[in-house]
């Protein structure tokens, strides 16, 4: 199940005997093991012990089924947490496979992996009695979901855009995003709004770099020379001077070169470059508003600025001042 199913898969179900939280997303994988320890855990120093899965061989294995045997002494469950834990089959069969057709009924075992095993791993999630929570990269509308049913615990109403909103003002970062729908809904309390708005994420949530970069090229697409200055001067008071604006916009037109290039899903191209695939969508679309060879152009004129700044030929402010004039009135 996707990690936002995880708590009223809970709330209906009870505790499971092992659970699997697996992926990339840090936040998921960190608030799942925080829900389990605050509903079944009452005495963390007697009844919870944390394993290094690296660390675990061979013989080594049998302490964890100890430690899963062991009888809690004042919690509803003694929970064992096994961090990065790849073993192979062979030793699963060896020294696991009859604690996970057998649980005790006392023990929780929490298997926190970041990946999937490789070839020759265990495929922890297809073995009897796991609960598996994927943890992976999130997706556009998983996250827009989390919002949403984050606002709606909280009596707070939000709507599909508004999520999506928040969502890509944070580049679907869900330690940040998790931060800033925490302070949203405070000021909601305060105030006593009963419905999130885009004039409210606005006012209160500032857009990150990345976002503001996304913004900042659209305003070039559409040749909208007004809203293209407004976001530059908003990145330098956010402490970007004039090289690393440089240095942000080749970096970023390059990429959309390089995407518009490539073929294929926006997931097999998300998985090809290592970004989610929001990331890949988003850029996707945004190269596409420009004419065939425009974005190389565009990086040709950052870039040759760039080397003219290193080689001493021109100051950081005129070379700002230049590539702008040259990408809304130079010949393109």
């Amino acid at each position: 199940m996707k990690y936002v199913d995880f708590k009223k898969y809970t709330d209906e179900n009870g505790a499971k005997p092992i659970y699997l939280f697996e992926g990339e997303e840090a936040y998921f994988r960190e608030k799942g093991e925080t829900l389990l320890k605050s509903r079944f855990l009452q005495e963390p120093t007697l009844d919870y012990i944390s394993f290094d899965g690296a660390s675990l061989k061979g013989d080594k294995l049998s302490g964890i089924v100890d430690a899963l045997n062991a009888f809690p002494f004042m919690s509803e469950k003694r929970i064992v947490r096994i961090t990065e834990f790849y073993p192979t089959e062979k030793e699963y069969e060896a020294y696991l496979k009859g604690t996970f057709e057998n649980p005790p009924t006392s023990g929780m075992l929490l298997i926190v992996n970041s990946a999937k095993p490789k070839a020759g791993g265990v495929a922890f999630a297809k073995k009897p009695n796991v609960t598996h929570i994927d943890c992976g990269k999130s997706d556009e509308e998983t996250i827009k979901r989390w919002i949403f049913l984050t606002c709606k615990k909280e009596g707070v109403y939000a709507d599909g855009v508004t999520c999506g909103k928040l969502a890509a003002y944070c580049n679907l970062d869900m330690a940040r995003i998790a931060k800033e729908t925490e302070k949203l809904l405070s000021y909601c309390e305060a105030e006593k709004i009963g419905r999130l708005t885009d004039e409210l994420v606005d006012s209160l949530v500032y857009p990150d770099a990345e976002y503001k970069l996304y913004e900042l090229t659209n305003a070039l697409a559409r040749k909208n020379y007004g809203t293209f200055m407004k976001i530059l001067n908003e990145l330098a008071v956010k402490g970007y001077n004039e090289l690393s604006l440089l240095s942000a916009l080749a970096s970023y037109f390059k990429g959309l070169y390089e995407i518009s290039c490539m073929k294929g899903s926006d997931s097999e191209i998300a998985n090809a470059l290592g970004v989610k695939e929001f990331v890949a969508k988003k850029n996707r679309e945004q190269a596409a508003k420009f004419q065939k060879g425009e974005l190389l152009r565009v990086y040709g004129d950052v870039y040759q600025a760039i080397s003219d700044v290193k080689c001493g030929v021109i100051t950081p402010p005129s070379a700002l001042k230049t590539v702008t004039a040259r990408l809304f009135f130079g010949n393109l």
